[in-house]
């Protein structure tokens, strides 16, 4: 982190309306083509553009707004490596949401499926991720007043969370308990080589992206506990002898949405009940 982030994120959270804070303690993440999930939620929004430091995302499927409810937060899109931002950039909103009470995060994304056993459409919950972007958001100096030096990563994704989870997608029927999985993280924004998904497979990667691991190393440098939920848009590039594409992600996302929305519903019933 630059010498000036600490300072970033004060202004970001000077630039909220006390009016508008609430007291929320979990926050969510959105990835590519979830964005409709923020539709069944109510509260205020702040468009990034007014949050001072703030990008705006430039990626279709990714809206560009906080907004604050009762007991929780979501961002309604996201910042990724790959549209130029520096990790600064792309872990700001994390650092807010803590300075705001979050103390839980959720992370989404839009996922390739490398594991044969997964298909377009599922939803697969993270276990442990590979961090294949050449970066790390904790390089530079260690601002003082949130996380230690050489924060453990022994658990980046809470099991307790994660069995919260597959208790409630049970109770929710669809077919048994959600898949789980390794997800790995390439800079992009070219989709991975039949290559590069080979040797990802190799080192244990289930799922492949261009998101999620930043904002988790920071949520875990600052205590927080992360769930990460994958949603699988596609087969990954040499799984299946067919192109790639951002098209067929939002399709795939736009049918899975309902069910994740479901989920996530259920979940934050139970963990941010008002």
């Amino acid at each position: 982190m630059q010498t000036s982030f600490a300072g970033r994120v004060a202004e970001a959270v000077r630039s909220i309306p006390s009016e508008k804070i609430g007291k929320p303690t979990v926050g969510l993440i959105l990835g590519s083509g979830l964005g409709s999930f923020v539709e069944t939620v109510e509260g205020t929004d702040i468009p990034y553009n007014e949050i001072r430091e703030f990008p705006v995302p430039t990626v279709e499927g990714h809206a560009g707004f906080l907004r604050i409810a009762p007991s929780f937060a979501v961002m309604a899109g996201r910042f990724h490596y790959y549209e130029g931002w520096s990790m600064d950039d792309i872990v700001l909103p994390v650092f807010l949401l803590y300075s705001l009470g979050v103390r839980t995060l959720i992370v989404t994304n839009a996922a390739g499926g490398i594991r044969r056993s997964f298909s377009a459409g599922e939803l697969v919950l993270i276990k442990d991720h590979i961090n294949l972007l050449g970066e790390n958001p904790l390089r530079g100096p260690n601002p003082q007043g949130f996380g230690p030096r050489f924060p453990d990563m022994s658990e980046s994704y809470s099991k307790k969370l994660r069995a919260l989870a597959q208790e409630v997608a049970a109770g929710q029927g669809g077919g048994g308990n959600l898949q789980e999985g390794v997800y790995a993280a390439f800079a992009g924004p070219t989709y991975e080589t039949p290559a590069e998904v080979e040797m990802a497979e190799r080192m244990g990667a289930d799922l492949v992206g261009m998101s999620t691991v930043p904002e988790v190393i920071a949520a875990r440098y600052l205590g927080m506990e992360v769930l990460g939920v994958s949603m699988v848009t596609n087969m990954a590039a040499g799984i299946l002898d067919k192109p790639l594409s951002h098209q067929e992600v939002m399709e795939t996302a736009a049918q899975v949405v309902p069910g994740l929305s479901r989920l996530l519903r259920g979940i934050l019933s139970r963990i941010a009940p008002s």
